[in-house]
């Protein structure tokens, strides 16, 4: 219920229209399966820079220990 207002309801809006839909274009199988062997290799790639490579007698330097002052 409302209080000194108009009992009128009030104007409704029509819903904007939809942008069509476009469906997506398939991609050449060869072209596909050469991205696919590039990603592979990428991938693969990638492990071996992460790896700390060591000798078999490990790292040759001594490890940097020691206590470190603010000064």
């Amino acid at each position: 219920m409302c209080m000194g207002g108009s009992s009128s309801t009030p104007e409704v809006k029509k819903a904007p229209i939809a942008p069509p839909v476009i469906t997506p274009i398939e991609a050449d199988p060869t072209s596909r399966s050469a991205a696919d062997q590039e990603r592979k290799r990428r991938q693969a790639a990638s492990g071996h820079s992460d790896t700390i490579l060591t000798t078999g007698l490990g790292i040759p330097t001594p490890a940097p220990t020691g206590r470190k002052t603010l000064g």
